[in-house]
């Protein structure tokens, strides 16, 4: 069981927390929702160049080991 100082550090060590957050520089909404879609799209892109980079090695490997 925690006793009294610990209970008070653990409450310390919230509001400490609470105080950092708020000096945090929050991207506004526009800004959020842009770099949101930048991510999503590169993420699109690399794996369709992925599945290509795949796709093709497992037909050059079908093709050497088949033929």
């Amino acid at each position: 069981m925690a006793s009294r100082g610990e209970g008070k550090r653990r409450f310390q060590r919230i509001r400490n927390v609470i105080s950092e957050l708020r000096k945090v520089s929050w991207p506004s909404r526009d800004e959020a929702v842009r770099l949101t879609l930048i991510v999503l799209v590169i993420t699109i892109a690399v794996a369709l160049i992925l599945g290509l980079v795949d796709y093709s090695f497992s037909q050059l490997v079908d093709t050497v080991l088949i033929e």
